[in-house]
């Protein structure tokens, strides 16, 4: 579990490939101050396993599912990514509750300037977008934001100052894809919502006249 507060930007020291999988090597200082072998590192938004580390970055697997579902296809090896430890029992949760693993994919529509902010215009899929509300949170590469609108193709967030430089995310370019993590309370609504409408149906289907006489009600 993470919160959505990057604590350093890491770069891709080297990407070993597989046939769908890679092997990334991560190099890194600060999380690395009290790191063990199968420690969680959120990396770009993914929940990734430590396998190995020394005193200059972190190496990770990456399966095919991951490969398939997020960013990490347009990495190579120079390139900047976000990086969380898990949060710790009793750590304040600044940002909100994310768990590393991804939604889906977006794509950077634009930035523009506004004051000391820069606001950041995401497109995502319907399936993404049905999730995300107004004033609600999302993790985008990891980073714990706030939405400020969205409509039926797209969402924005306004980035101030702190997240510009602590993070990757106004580095990147019209067209760049962003690995997407819905707020998972919505997801866990929605799922309970579903059952709790098809036991009602199902119990509806159950009661037919011949139950009814039987049990003496007609």
């Amino acid at each position: 579990m993470f919160t959505g507060l990057i604590e350093e930007i890491g770069n891709i020291k080297s990407i070993k490939r597989g046939g769908k999988s890679i092997r990334l090597m991560v190099s890194a200082s600060k999380i690395l101050d009290d790191v063990k072998v199968g420690d969680s590192i959120a990396t770009n938004g993914i929940c990734l396993t430590v396998v190995n580390f020394d005193s200059k970055g972190f190496s990770a697997d990456v399966m095919p599912e991951t490969m398939s579902r997020t960013s990490f296809e347009q990495l190579r090896p120079g390139s900047k990514v976000n990086l969380e430890r898990a949060v710790r029992v009793g750590d304040r949760l600044g940002g909100h509750m994310v768990s590393g693993h991804v939604d889906g994919l977006g794509e950077v529509l634009a930035k523009e300037h506004d004051d000391n902010a820069i606001w950041v215009s995401i497109a995502a899929p319907k399936n993404i977008l049905k999730y995300i509300v107004e004033k609600g949170s999302v993790a985008i590469d990891g980073i714990s934001l706030t939405v400020a609108y969205v409509d039926e193709k797209m969402f924005k967030v306004s980035i101030i100052p702190l997240t510009q430089e602590d993070t990757t995310l106004t580095s990147k370019r019209k067209g760049d894809k962003v690995n997407l993590e819905c707020d998972m309370t919505a997801k866990y609504i929605e799922k309970f919502m579903l059952y709790r409408d098809e036991e009602a149906k199902q119990k509806k289907s159950d009661i037919s006249m011949n139950f009814l006489k039987e049990n003496g009600f007609a």
